[in-house]
């Protein structure tokens, strides 16, 4: 079976030819259907600039980059757009949620852009609010919500459209404990009930423990890789923990 995501020896180079910086070195790893994979790293490791690669955020400098068997570095004008919104659901750290328009309005734009019809919008959504517990926040504007709630939004948003991946770029570091724990058991939802496939970027490693799978990054390479298996999540994080250990650097609040 094609994996989801397939990168290939993957460089990004920032800066000229007196001042290069390579933030990603030959990186090259593969993401199955139903995955939950995390990528760890220190602060400039390259695990953003890997992330913002694959969302053609950036361009890599070399390598190739394939989503669902269609190579994406190529890809520009109509198409980049369409393949941004038809195969990829992203949920940034600070929500990215439009002020003017409601919990509803925001997970039905997406849908809106794809000229679905009223009828289907209207089950899409109240079907993915539901399953993440924010059926009582749809009419509720951002400014009305919690961090937890604003982000269980822009999960549904990212994920209404049925994409084939979904980018999360450190989706619990402007929330609590609390409202952090909650996301993440949204996401196992996703993952395990919708057949969700999930990459996300964390420097956290009990966010990280709910993964099936951490990649560790450092100075721009794959520096170590774990599966959690069939050990229990708080063997996992332990595991995580010895990693983030033996990487060193500058992790800030791994626990």
């Amino acid at each position: 079976m094609e994996p989801i995501l397939r990168l290939d020896r993957v460089e990004k180079y920032y800066g000229n030819k007196n001042n290069l910086t390579k933030a990603v070195d030959e990186i090259s790893f593969e993401v199955e259907k139903q995955e939950f994979v995390a990528i760890m790293g220190a602060s400039g490791s390259g695990k953003t600039t890997l992330l913002n690669c694959i969302s053609t955020i950036d361009r890599v400098t070399s390598g190739h980059i394939l989503v669902d068997g269609e190579d994406i570095t190529n890809l520009k004008g109509n198409k980049l757009n369409q393949f941004r919104r038809e195969k990829l659901g992203f949920i940034f750290q600070d929500f990215n949620l439009l002020d003017t328009l409601t919990s509803y309005e925001n997970i039905a734009l997406a849908l809106s852009i794809q000229k679905k019809s009223y009828h289907e919008i209207h089950e899409r959504v109240q079907k993915i609010a539901k399953d993440l517990n924010i059926t009582s926040v749809l009419e509720k504007y951002p400014y009305q919500m919690s961090g937890g709630q604003k982000q269980r939004v822009a999960s549904a948003r990212a994920i209404v459209t049925n994409p084939k991946l979904i980018l999360a770029d450190e989706p619990t570091g402007a929330l609590d404990s609390k409202s952090a724990k909650m996301l993440l058991e949204s996401f196992e939802y996703l993952n395990e009930e919708k057949e969700a496939t999930i990459l996300m970027v964390t420097h956290d490693a009990f966010t990280a423990s709910y993964a099936s799978r951490v990649i560790f990054i450092k100075d721009g390479k794959i520096f170590n890789e774990i599966r959690k298996g069939t050990t229990t999540r708080k063997d996992f994080f332990e595991q995580i923990i010895e990693v983030v250990t033996l990487l060193g650097g500058n992790f800030h609040d791994v626990v």
